[in-house]
């Protein structure tokens, strides 16, 4: 359970935010800054209990946009904004300065593509030379298409970006987060956005790529699916989508299963049915379907609120005796039972370690080729 049961798809980011302000604010920041000022910045950084969050998705009349805005109301010692689009970024910065004078966030802009895995390390370095830790990272980017694309790296656009990506650049800042959790009485926490299409599909792990290949049935999708698209002998951009949002749901619970126990947790949110520019690349038809998804839909700001939950709420300190780590409308939820399989997130944990080429040995807090 949450602390605030009372909490539901109408409540807004914007509240959560105000209600969870002492998990957010950098409290005691400039009285110590006057006192030590002859501390070096890292130094600083390392004694206080400051609260560094990292948003990626960033841009005008978003999800990223509408959480960037609650958070930096309640005065955090530093907020990075991640996005691909320099402008994007600029906007929504300027309307943070603008219209929050009287917060004192550290806003610093991040170039991040999630479809580069140069990008993306690049992006990690800036953050890691900037701070010592990281308190929350909010992994919020996402695409959807209905045609096969690839990243630079040639992965399918939609594993490759919404999870391969965000799965590279958390691995990244493994250091700065374990880092937060070691020296706060709280977790640092891994917020994946995922989605309820995480029901159109299962990983494909026969067919990760989803190129048509034949896979067995418990990587079909589920029986109301089939009935739609029938047998799949070529790319279909919803499955892609659906099995990328499972995939952001059990990176959740491998971070739980593989971390929890060194001051780190993740939690998976669905942010509910919203109208965002997620939907940029579907043609007329697939705009239609993606309506029909939905029964009440949502502002930005009532979207963001449940990532802000999941992100501050003192009693998600710990993941409940029950395991739950799915939050939808601002409490647990229970995902499809592909999305919660503990031996599928540890194959695609592997998996996805394979396709980076790049290990990660928790034992020592970085890669090892």
């Amino acid at each position: 359970m949450t602390s605030h049961p009372e909490f539901n798809e109408k409540t807004t980011a914007t509240v959560v935010a105000s209600v969870f302000a002492e998990q957010i604010r950098n409290k005691n920041g400039v009285y110590f800054y006057e006192v030590h000022s002859s501390y070096s910045t890292s130094m600083i950084r390392s004694m206080l209990n400051t609260r560094v969050v990292v948003i990626t998705g960033i841009a005008p009349k978003s999800l990223g946009e509408a959480m960037a805005v609650a958070i930096a109301a309640q005065s955090p010692a530093k907020l990075f904004l991640a996005s691909r689009t320099k402008e994007k970024l600029e906007k929504v910065a300027n309307k943070i300065s603008n219209e929050l004078p009287q917060a004192t966030p550290a806003v610093e802009l991040v170039a991040l593509d999630l479809a580069s895995q140069q990008s993306i390390q690049q992006a990690a370095s800036q953050i890691a030379n900037s701070v010592d830790a990281v308190d929350v990272l909010i992994n919020n980017a996402g695409v959807m298409t209905l045609t096969r694309e690839n990243t630079a790296d040639g992965l399918e656009l939609q594993f490759g970006t919404n999870h391969i990506g965000h799965f590279l650049f958390t691995q990244l800042l493994i250091k700065q987060l374990l880092r937060a959790g070691s020296k706060n009485d709280r977790s640092a926490r891994v917020i994946n956005v995922t989605s309820e299409g995480h029901r159109l599909s299962p990983i494909r792990f026969h067919d990760y790529f989803v190129e048509g290949k034949d896979v067995p049935d418990e990587e079909q999708p589920p029986p109301e699916i089939t009935a739609i698209y029938g047998q799949i002998k070529d790319y279909n951009g919803w499955l892609a989508y659906g099995q990328s949002k499972t995939a952001n749901s059990l990176f959740s619970l491998a971070l739980n299963q593989k971390l929890k126990s060194r001051g780190m947790i993740s939690y998976a949110v669905h942010p509910g049915s919203i109208w965002t520019n997620l939907n940029r690349s579907l043609d007329e038809e697939g705009n239609r379907i993606l309506a029909k998804t939905g029964t009440y839909w949502k502002s930005e700001d009532e979207g963001a609120a449940t990532m802000l939950v999941a992100a501050f709420d003192p009693l998600l300190n710990d993941l409940p005796e029950s395991g739950d780590f799915y939050l939808n409308d601002c409490q647990f939820a229970q995902p499809a039972p592909w999305a919660k399989d503990t031996d599928a997130a540890e194959k695609l944990y592997t998996l996805s370690e394979e396709l980076l080429g790049r290990r990660f040995d928790e034992s020592v807090d970085g890669y090892k080729p």
